[in-house]
């Protein structure tokens, strides 16, 4: 069993925790991923910005920080997937994309991530947005802010 938390600034409206828990899902279960523990936490630029310096020791702003908790060998996937809400939107803005669709973009990013999946190079960035493009159409990601 897949077991997901997700929490959210107070200061932001929180995405529909059905449709976050089943787009993680789904994309857990899609590469073979059966159980784990992985937490989806929703909140400021602030909050990514501060453990991306913590973490990676880079000075800048950051949609989407994934960490994974245990080893990648192992078949139990443990996580954190942090989201900035306010990169989202800036995000939507800049790609012409709607809102949802971008927040939907970034928790499949981060279950990438946690997979094991990286876009480091040009190559490897391609390879994770067709991914995220192929889970985008299997997803109803247009629900993910009704209550």
């Amino acid at each position: 069993m897949i077991n997901i938390s997700v929490s959210c600034d107070p200061k932001f409206q929180s995405p529909n925790e059905f449709i976050v828990n089943k787009t993680t899902i789904h994309v857990m279960e899609s590469n073979k991923i059966e159980s784990g523990e992985i937490s989806l936490i929703f909140g400021s630029d602030e909050l990514l910005s501060s453990l991306k310096k913590e973490y990676f020791h880079k000075d800048q702003w950051t949609d989407v920080i994934a960490f994974r908790l245990n080893d990648y060998v192992e078949k139990v996937v443990e996580g954190e997937i942090y989201i900035s809400l306010p990169r989202a939107e800036e995000n939507s803005k800049s790609f012409g994309e709607p809102f949802e669709k971008e927040i939907t973009r970034l928790i499949i990013h981060g279950c990438l991530h946690l997979l094991g999946f990286d876009d480091e190079s040009k190559k490897e960035k391609l390879e994770m947005t067709q991914m995220e493009d192929d889970f985008l159409s299997q997803i109803n990601w247009q629900k993910i802010f009704e209550s």
